[in-house]
């Protein structure tokens, strides 16, 4: 089970969110859920050389708001905010003309973020730089800037063999099955000349521990009323 479950969704409520939060009744979800699909293709297309993480929608009434995640927020926005605009007007067109918001917010540790990560060996990758090479200084990157574990799952022709195979590295600890532990996932498609090579990531970061209670019922650093 632990390999067919898409770790995010596995983990929903627990310590992931949702990427689209709206209600619709049953007539309209259909259309919100393909206008979704519609924001994302085109911003990941238009964004592809922006190290955009994960873009979250959210839809009130008449308007909608767009978070997108980057560690490139400079060519998000663009010369005196261009970008943004021209952006925020395509959206707006594919939502049948409400009013939509761009925020954008920055990722200041892109070597602990899963799916740039898988997004960066993918394009090493397409660049023909050897598989075993990139996944290997994609680990040590990530475990020197304080992971607990990373996993790396490359699937194709890798190195233009005739027969596609998968490979894989670990390292550290990255334990699927614990829900408490903050598992993040990333997956990438390479294009290169032989064919897709799929690029899966998993990154364990640090467990946060409980803060233990003191013998007079209490967390440590909480306010405690006078009297």
């Amino acid at each position: 089970m632990g390999q067919k479950v898409n770790p995010v969704g596995y983990r929903l409520a627990i310590n992931h969110d949702w990427r689209s939060k709206w209600y619709a009744p049953e007539e309209e979800f259909a259309e919100h859920l393909h206008s979704d699909l519609k924001i994302r293709n085109y911003l990941k297309e238009k964004l592809q050389f922006a190290a955009v993480s994960k873009i979250l929608i959210e839809r009130a009434w008449n308007s909608l708001r767009v978070t997108l995640f980057t560690a490139r927020p400079g060519l998000v926005i663009g010369r005196k905010g261009s970008e943004i605009e021209r952006m925020t007007g395509e959206v707006s067109k594919m939502c049948g003309g409400k009013q939509v918001k761009v925020d954008i917010f920055e990722i200041k540790q892109p070597e602990l973020d899963a799916q740039l990560v898988a997004e960066n060996v993918a394009l090493q990758l397409e660049r023909r730089i050897s598989f075993r090479r990139a996944m290997k200084r994609a680990l040590q990157t990530t475990m020197d800037f304080g992971a607990e574990g990373i996993r790396l799952r490359c699937a194709g022709r890798l190195g233009g063999s005739d027969i596609a195979r998968a490979e894989w590295y670990r390292k550290g600890k990255v334990p699927l099955q614990t829900l408490r532990v903050p598992i993040d996932y990333g997956f990438a498609e390479a294009r290169t000349v032989y064919g897709i090579i799929g690029v899966k990531c998993w990154i364990n970061k640090k467990e946060e521990e409980p803060q233990k209670e003191s013998r007079h019922g209490y967390t440590p650093g909480s306010t405690v009323s006078a009297g």
